[in-house]
């Protein structure tokens, strides 16, 4: 029987298949921690990550509350630093988490600070 990860990494695989990006439309790639987020910028043509953003990360400063606004606020975070970029679509890579709670929360954050996809 699958594990838990080796499920995560089936569904990544099939995820990825279908899932690429440009330097127009960079790839937003999720990856989700026990304690932290981190979201990536990458341009799957040259194979670089154009930004990124995290929990972690000394410029962002995280707020009150549970994981799930903290993740939302990250999407706000990176949707800011895309705009400085001069990114405005991009292509969500959920990499194979499940579309609720901390992922979900993050993809709305990042579409209410500008971001299309």
């Amino acid at each position: 029987m699958k594990g838990k990860i080796e499920k995560r990494l089936t569904r990544k695989k099939r995820i990825r298949k279908k899932v690429f990006g440009t330097a127009e439309r960079p790839r937003m790639s999720v990856f989700r921690s026990h304690n932290h987020i981190y979201v990536q910028m990458i341009d799957d043509v040259d194979g670089k990550t154009l930004l990124s953003a995290s929990t972690k990360d000394k410029r962002f400063e995280a707020p009150e509350g549970d994981k799930k606004t903290i993740a939302k606020h990250v999407g706000l975070f990176v949707a800011a630093l895309c705009k400085e970029a001069n990114i405005t679509a991009v292509i969500f890579d959920r990499n194979g988490y499940i579309y609720h709670g901390r992922v979900k929360a993050l993809a709305d954050g990042a579409r209410e600070g500008g971001l299309n996809f």
